[in-house]
């Protein structure tokens, strides 16, 4: 599905990640490139602006992070972005320009654009967060199949096998999702579309569209 495309979820001119990213069909190819991607990075980061807390991290000087956040490498902080107390990041992160990492949140191998907010109690691993995106508190992705198989990911059309066991989600730009929504592996959301508080996603939602339960989905008016 064309909907399912790197260039129809994400405008790429809003992350560091965008070679990667353009170099990826399905944006969900990249997951297993990024650690690589942020070593390399790293490389091109300019002393002036960034400072180095460990030889795999680099962090904006703009950057404001609470003292007892957790940041392990390889990571990269941008500009002008807030981490909150006792935030965690895991490693193999890339965090875009004017984001916020709320209180108590967890990212791990994932890439958030800039003006990504993941403000409370959120768990973002193996996933990919467009420009603008927002989850609302306890909203997490999950990222591995109870039955530890291989992620697929459900459409009109069929499944599409990743060959993944560890896959979060694919949330396009502009995208709300709901308080307390888990989105279950191998999900991905179409650019401007909204979750419902409380929703349990799978597969993929359309983009300009409302998730309010499982099987109701409905197209955005153009006033919402």
């Amino acid at each position: 599905m064309k909907e399912l495309k790197t260039e129809r979820l994400y405008d790429l001119e809003h992350t560091i990640a965008k070679e990667l990213l353009a170099d990826c069909e399905y944006p969900w190819l990249a997951l297993p490139r990024i650690k690589e991607t942020v070593l390399a990075l790293i490389e091109t980061l300019p002393e002036s602006e960034y400072y180095a807390p460990a030889p795999d991290i680099r962090i904006a000087k703009s950057a404001k992070i609470a003292p007892s956040a957790n940041i392990f490498g390889p990571a990269i902080i941008g500009e002008d972005t807030e981490v909150r107390p006792c935030a965690y990041i895991r490693g193999s992160v890339i965090v875009g320009k004017n984001c916020v990492v709320g209180n108590s949140c967890e990212l791990k191998n994932a890439i958030l654009f800039d003006n990504v907010q993941v403000p409370h109690f959120n768990y973002i691993g193996d996933s990919i967060l467009g420009y603008r995106s927002h989850t609302g508190a306890g909203a997490i992705t999950s990222n591995v199949k109870s039955d530890k198989t291989l992620v697929s990911v459900k459409t009109p059309d069929g499944a599409i096998e990743t060959g993944l066991k560890k896959f979060g989600a694919m949330i396009g730009d502009l995208v709300e999702v709901g308080c307390n929504s888990v989105l279950n592996p191998g999900t991905v959301i179409g650019r401007n579309s909204n979750v419902y508080p409380l929703s349990s996603v799978r597969g993929y939602v359309p983009e300009n569209s409302i998730h309010k339960a499982t099987n109701n989905i409905v197209p955005k008016k153009k006033s919402d």
